[in-house]
C-alpha cells in the first residue's frame, strides 16, 4: 500500500485535477478488498499529459498495454488524443481514465465526488453511490462483490444514530 500512497502523492504533485476511482476508492469507502493499482478519472489534455510526464519522470512510466512497453515520457506525441492512459511505474500500476463506465466523464463524477484530505492535500473520491453504479456496470465477479460490500456498508451506516 505504501507504493500506492507514493503514487497518489506524485499524482497530487502533478497538479492535475483528478478523482480517485476503482479499488483504492472502494477502500477509502470502507471496502475490505485490497487493490494493487491506482485508478483515477481526469480530463486528459496535452497540458495534463505534460504535467504527468514531469511528475512521473523519475518513476520510469511505460504504457503497460503495449507489447513494446513504450515509454510514457516519449509516446504519444503531443496532440494525439487519448481516452485513457494505462501506466506501469516504479511504484506500481496507474490507470488514468477519461470516463467511468456506468457513471460518465470527469465532470459527471465531480458532481457527487466526496472531498477528503490525504497527505495534507484536498482530494476527491468518487461517491460511494457512483462507485456502486460503476462496479455493477462493469459486471465482473470481483466488481459485483465490491458493489455488494459497499451497499452493505451504506445500509449499516444508515442504521446508525446521527
Amino acid at each position: 500500500m505504501t507504493e500506492l500512497n507514493r503514487l497518489l502523492q506524485s499524482l497530487c504533485d502533478a497538479e492535475v485535477d483528478f478523482i480517485i476511482v476503482g479499488g483504492f476508492a472502494a477502500m477509502l469507502h470502507g471496502s475490505s478488498m485490497l487493490t494493487r493499482d491506482l485508478d483515477v478519472c481526469a480530463v486528459i489534455t496535452d497540458t495534463s499529459v505534460e504535467k504527468l510526464r514531469a511528475a512521473f519522470r523519475d518513476l520510469h512510466p511505460v504504457h503497460r498495454q503495449t507489447p513494446q512497453r513504450l515509454s510514457f515520457l516519449d509516446t504519444p506525441d503531443p496532440g494525439v488524443p487519448l481516452k485513457n492512459i494505462y501506466l506501469q511505474t516504479d511504484f506500481g500500476p496507474l490507470d488514468i481514465l477519461g470516463s467511468i463506465t456506468g457513471v460518465g466523464d470527469f465532470v459527471e463524477l465531480r458532481k457527487n465526488a466526496v472531498e477528503l484530505e490525504l497527505f495534507e492535500r484536498r482530494l476527491f473520491v468518487i461517491s460511494k453511490e457512483d462507485l456502486i453504479k460503476a462496479k455493477e456496470a462493469l459486471g465482473r465477479p470481483k466488481d459485483i462483490l465490491v458493489a455488494q460490500e459497499l451497499r452493505a456498508i451504506a445500509e449499516k451506516k444508515a442504521m446508525l444514530p446521527p
